[in-house]
């Protein structure tokens, strides 16, 4: 046996993380070259479980090599399987991989069964594993006669789909007649078993065509089941065809859609069980029936689902686990809910494992008389059966070797010769699968021993890594690291061995870095890069100009240290950077250069201090270490403190932590460490400008683990489920563990009831669950810290508390205190605490009003809610309306929720004031007379005992007149008000009473008609005896005209007629005027001079007319509002324009109607809708409020909508589009 030894020296620098030496490269056990002698192994094999197409070829693998090359033979269903004899089977060259020849005439059928291979040479055979060969196959569906499906809105259905038996099982999808998939949702969704089922169908549902579908993938073959007819029921329907076939009886079916709280359609029950395999992925299913359709939850009882594992699927009625372990055995519970109840459904999972390893068996590669060992470790659930083969046969019946020995699941070997060599299966089986391996004993390999120095011990300990083929590495070199090291093989005939030199070197730094300089124009400037590096590496020091080399001038002067520039010019400015190269590293250091005129006087630099440099460690202890350094130039502001910190390369690398800081005059400080962190620090300068960049990090320092020295913290204990107890804490941060391998001890103990602890030891978690509590009782609990060293010290103990559940009983003896109409105090007393079944956090009063006690109930009931903190036992509910009956509960609160409701209280609310009548209409106007009309408030608050009416004239001049007030009938609903004076405006207050007092008033204007008519429309026709009928056109909105030019004492029949869609109506009458009568007025009307006056006041009203309307156009206003403000009720705000009654006159809002072509047409009608003149303008309004007290207050302005204008003022002065209208 020759082996290649190469001699060479390395080097590497201290400040590197870790160092690999290739000390010897060892034949590896799994790379033998094959130009030595090597049993078999094999390289390549087809599948256990090997499903094939039965229309293509069978391509069995079994590949292996091995020196010389082995042969190849196999068994089939355990005896030898002879490939002469069979003309469609042949082997390819050089391999074991059968072909059997199906596309020329063989069945696939013929060729099921286990198949094994043995590769063979002189130093042993290797086997493969069991090889199962089975054909796909994809059956048709049996033919069955489907029944359609009938079912009434709202039930479930499930649709069955029972495919056949393929091999691969096959993949199931339902879709309709146009090949288009069945849409699914929460309510309607596909199970694991391809049944496709409802949670509620609806009418939509109805169809003749619900197809399953099942794919054999390996055939590429799709086979589809009859369809499927579900025809779905309304109500409505379902009752005519029920009365129509059955009796009355019957027609309990017939009853309308209800909701249905949840029940299960798979799985049954309320437990089952679920068996999976370790490493596969874990399905649960729920589908629930219910209406509305109930929403799925998964939970895990006593713990949490796994995260980054647990998807869901389905529209939640599908957990899925991938990768499961052992741990997630369990019990999982689905929870199906909607607002009518849940149902829930507990599937035990238990998580067995065929085989899987823990140790397999490696080859082993052995010198002559050495000793050696094959481990077969396995583990699954069951525990597997170990059985051991040498070259294929039982170790029981194979030759016998005495350097051989079985213990288990170990084979030792002892003083090994050249016959040993052979190849040794394990299989570790269990009745969920096997696992074979092979391995073989290789003869040939002389012993490996790694020592340093010459004399040296054979290198161990935790600061070495030793690689299967003979490398070395020291994860962390240190200046102890240098020195010699020797790899030696031997065997019976001889060693040879390797030796190589490892130095360990200072790390290359600039400890005087070049400073960022100004300088001014034909000066001189220097940069210094002083630098510290190991002695036996020759530096070489490069000056750069802005990344590139530095200009061919002689002004420029590169000594030993420095870089010296002469005579600057502008042209100099830039960044000059100083690199400092060794066979081992590299570093660098810039500085920028400013070339600037000369100043008149130089002034004083201050800038923050440069780094410390040499950060040296000595004095290392398990807790503490000694840091020194050599401090960095201050530039001119003294150095007031050092900060140091510390890098955890072990737990965060890259991230610095605050250590301490130390006043500037102090260049070491002793530093306390805590175990098992791998420590670097870092120093920096702070002056008065400010923080110097970090130094250089120090070289690592690795402290030892140790007990963990604290526990965590905020430990609390809080139930979720009335029947368990959610443990929390803060998990410590890496370097608190003080070594691997961080657990944490969980103890807990019911107070004053359990003297043990119950204690579980948990992973590197900060949760865990304890099920099976019971309701909220008091727990005393403790979280102790420990890693593979121990534990930390004991904790102290907190209490907590299991679940909270709903209270129990409701308070009792509620009483209610009204203390006036809007306001009531509710007593109550405390329930038990031990029935709160959790913290107490408060009562919640519900109470709503049930109706008025005027006799009007409530057709919809607003409950409303308040709570009440601590253990209260009284509250007061504001805002109640008056002269109403109440109900209320009261109910205890939890941090669960609430519990049972108290008896309803009833209570009433005496009487308040009113609020303002609902309406206030004036109609009828005549000489001396209106009409009025109302309703009654809209909130009485009691019973009415009268209308208080008061009302004044208003003069030309707008000056209120005398205040007269009547007292009415709470019955009344109208009143005439008579001997009123003509053509005068009147204001109007109207309010109510009950006996507590007056409510809030309304109020309203109007205006008695003068002795002339105004606008005309409809026809009213005059005649007398048998002579020609008069017609004049009256306003619809007029309800009165006055007849004038009549002849005394003369019979006259008047008619009056309404044309509308209906065609013309009228109605006559007959009257007869009184004796002619001597009239003051009628001399006066004859009068010459009168007349005369009149047509000059007439013309002088046209023309002021005419200018109003004109500059109306322009936008003018007129300040009737002022005036009307001078007489308005000091009780009552003045009403606004946009309120729909008087203010100021503005073009903006008069001309509206003229610009919907409001003009009096042709014929002199005018539209009541387009009529400038009516007391419809005049409407009522409510604006309402609560008061303080509760009670319901309104102000009644006469509010309305805008509208174009609207004539109701056919008895006041005339507006301008009235006046031009009655003069056209």
């Amino acid at each position: 046996i020759q082996h290649k030894i190469m001699m060479k020296k390395k080097s590497i620098s201290a400040s590197k993380a870790s160092l690999v030496l290739f000390l010897c490269q060892m034949i590896s056990a799994l790379d033998v070259p094959l130009d030595l002698s090597q049993p078999p192994t094999i390289t390549q094999q087809s599948p256990k479980d090997y499903i094939v197409d039965p229309r293509e070829n069978i391509v069995i693998q079994c590949e292996a090599k091995g020196k010389p090359p082995p042969s190849f033979s196999w068994t089939r269903n355990g005896t030898h399987f002879d490939i002469d004899k069979d003309a469609q089977v042949t082997m390819k060259p050089n391999s074991g991989t059968l072909v059997i020849n199906i596309m020329n005439g063989g069945k696939a059928e013929a060729y099921e069964g286990v198949y094994q291979c043995t590769a063979r040479n002189e130093r042993g055979a290797a086997i493969s594993n069991n090889i199962v060969i089975r054909p796909s196959r994809s059956p048709l569906w049996t033919k069955e006669k489907l029944e359609p499906n009938q079912v009434r809105e709202g039930d479930s259905l499930v649709l069955h789909c029972r495919p056949p038996v393929g091999l691969p099982p096959p993949i199931i999808f339902w879709m309709d007649n146009a090949f288009q998939r069945l849409p699914q949702s929460e309510r309607v969704s596909q199970g694991l078993n391809g049944d496709l089922y409802f949670s509620n169908v609806q009418p939509e549902d109805t169809r003749e065509d619900y197809i399953c579908y099942a794919r054999f993938n390996h055939t590429q073959t799709i086979q589809q089941k009859q369809p499927i007819s579900v025809k779905v029921f309304s109500m409505d329907s379902l009752n005519d065809t029920i009365a129509a076939n059955l009796s009355d009886t019957d027609i309990y079916g017939a009853k309308p859609v209800t909701e249905r709280q949840p029940i299960l359609l798979t799985p049954t029950g309320s437990t089952s069980t679920k068996v999976e395999l370790r490493g596969n992925v874990l399905l649960l299913e729920c589908i629930a029936a219910g209406l509305p359709t109930p929403v799925i939850r998964w939970i895990k009882e006593g713990g949490e689902l796994p995260v980054n594992r647990t998807f869901f699927e389905n529209f939640k009625k599908t957990l899925k686990i991938i990768d499961v372990s052992e741990a997630d055995s369990g019990n999982y519970k689905c929870i199906a809910r909607n607002m009518l109840g849940s149902v829930h459904h507990v599937i035990s999972v238990t998580v067995k494992a065929a085989p899987y390893w823990i140790t397999a068996p490696r080859n082993l590669v052995l010198s002559p008389g050495e000793d050696g060992t094959l481990i077969c470790r396995a583990n699954g659930n069951p525990k597997p059966n170990i059985s051991w083969f040498a070259n294929g046969v039982p170790i029981a019946i194979a030759p016998e070797d005495p350097s051989r020995k079985v213990d288990g699941d170990t084979i030792i070997f002892s003083h090994v010769q050249e016959r040993s060599s052979a190849v040794y299966q394990c299989n570790a089986s269990n009745e969920y699968g096997y696992l074979l391996a092979n391995a073989f004993v290789n003869v040939l390999v002389p012993s490996l021993h790694l020592f340093k120095g010459v004399k040296g011990s054979i290198l161990r300990g935790n600061e070495y890594v030793f690689h299967d083929n003979g490398t070395l590495e020291i994860p962390v070199a240190q200046k102890d690291s240098t020195g010699a090291y020797t790899c030696v093989a031997r065997n019976e005939l001889g060693k040879v061995q390797n030796e190589v030199r490892l130095e360990v070197k200072d790390p290359t730094m600039i400890i005087k870095q070049p400073e960022y300089k100004v300088i001014q124009r034909y000066g001189q400037v220097s940069f210094e890069c002083i630098i510290k590096h190991d002695s036996t590496l020759l530096p070489t020091v490069i000056w750069l100009k802005d990344n590139d080399e530095l200009p061919d001038d002689e002004r420029f002067l590169v000594g030993k240290d420095n870089l010296t520039i002469m005579n600057v010019t502008d042209k100099d400015d830039g960044t000059y950077t100083c690199i400092v190269n060794t066979t081992l590293d590299s570093v660098s250091a810039s500085a920028v250069l400013t070339v600037v005129a000369a100043p008149p006087t130089p002034a004083i630099i201050y800038a923050r201090p440069n780094p410390p440099f040499d950060l040296e460690l000595t004095g290392q202890l398990e807790r503490s270490v000694e840091l020194s350094w050599i401090p960095g130039d201050e530039n001119n502001s003294p150095i007031k403190n050092f900060v140091i910190e510390y890098e955890d390369g072990l737990h965060e690398p890259g991230v610095w932590h605050y250590q301490t800081e130390v006043p500037g005059t102090q260049t070491t400080v002793q530093l306390k460490l805590s175990p098992y962190v791998n420590y670097s620090f870092r120093v920096i300068a702070v002056n008065e400008i400010g923080r110097s960049q970090p130094s250089e990090p120090s070289e690592q320092y690795l402290t030892k683990s140790a007990n963990p020295d604290e526990n965590p913290s905020n430990v609390q204990g809080i139930g979720s489920e009335p029947d368990n107890l959610v443990i929390t804490w803060e998990s410590l941060k890496g370097f608190q563990s003080n070594g691997p391998g961080l657990q944490y001890k969980v103890s807990w103990r019911q107070k004053d009831v359990d003297d043990e602890w119950t204690s579980v030891i948990v992973a590197n978690v900060s949760k865990y669950i304890v099920s099976g509590t019971p309701t909220f009782v008091p727990y005393e609990i403790k979280v102790q810290a420990l890693n593979d060293l121990g534990y930390a010290p004991e904790p102290s103990e907190v209490i907590g508390h299991s679940g909270e559940d709903l209270p129990m009983v409701a308070p009792g003896n509620v009483q209610v205190h009204v203390i006036n109409s809007t306001l009531a105090k509710v007593h109550w007393d405390p329930v038990p605490l031990k029935t709160v079944r959790g913290h107490l956090q408060g009562y919640k009063v519900y109470y709503w009003k049930v109706q008025s006690l005027s006799g009007r109930s409530r057709r919809h009931v607003e409950k409303k809610i308040l709570t009440f903190r601590g253990n209260k036992t009284f509250g007061m509910l504001p805002g109640l309306e008056p002269y109403s009956s109440y109900k209320l509960n009261v109910r205890v609160v939890n941090g669960k929720g609430e519990g049972p409701a108290s008896p309803d209280k009833v209570f009433k609310t005496p009487e308040g004031v009113p609020s303002s009548p609902s309406f206030l209409k004036i109609t009828n106007p005549t000489l001396d007379s209106l009409t009025l009309e109302w309703g009654s408030p809209t909130h009485p608050n009691g019973v009415l005992t009268s209308y208080i009416l008061k009302f004044q004239p208003i003069n030309n001049t707008h000056e209120l007149g005398p205040l007269v007030e009547i007292r009415i009938p709470a019955n009344e609903s109208s009143l005439i008000l008579k001997n009123l004076n003509y053509s005068t405006r009147y204001k109007f207050y109207f309010n109510a009473q009950t006996s507590v007092g007056s409510g809030s008033q309304i109020t309203e204007e109007a205006v008695t008609i003068m002795d002339e008519a105004g606008i005309l429309r409809p026809a009213v026709g005059a005649g007398k005896g048998k002579e020609d009928w008069k017609k004049e056109i009256v306003n619809g909105s007029r309800s009165f005209f006055v007849l004038k030019g009549l002849t005394p004492g003369t019979a006259y029949k008047v008619r009056v007629g309404a044309e509308g869609l209906s065609g013309f109506r009228s109605s006559e009458d007959v009257f007869e005027t009184g004796p002619a009568m001597a009239s003051r007025q009628i001399d006066i009307a004859t009068q010459g001079w009168f007349i005369g006056l009149m047509c000059a006041v007439a013309l002088l009203i046209l023309i002021l007319l005419i200018v109003c309307f004109i500059r109306r156009n322009k936008g003018g206003k007129y300040p009737v509002k002022e005036k009307e403000d001078a007489h308005a009720d000091p009780e009552i705000q003045p009403m606004k324009e946009d309120d729909g009654t008087f203010g100021e006159y503005s073009d903006a809002e008069d001309h509206k109607p003229l610009k919907k072509g409001s003009r009096t047409p042709s014929d002199r009608t005018v539209k009541k809708e387009d009529s400038d003149d009516s007391l419809v303008d005049y409407g009522e309004g409510v604006n309402g409020q609560f008061n303080e007290d509760g009670s319901f207050i309104g102000q009644y302005s006469g509010k309305k909508e805008k509208e174009p204008a609207e004539g109701n003022e056919s008895s006041e002065a005339p507006s301008p589009v009235n006046a031009m209208n009655s003069f056209v």
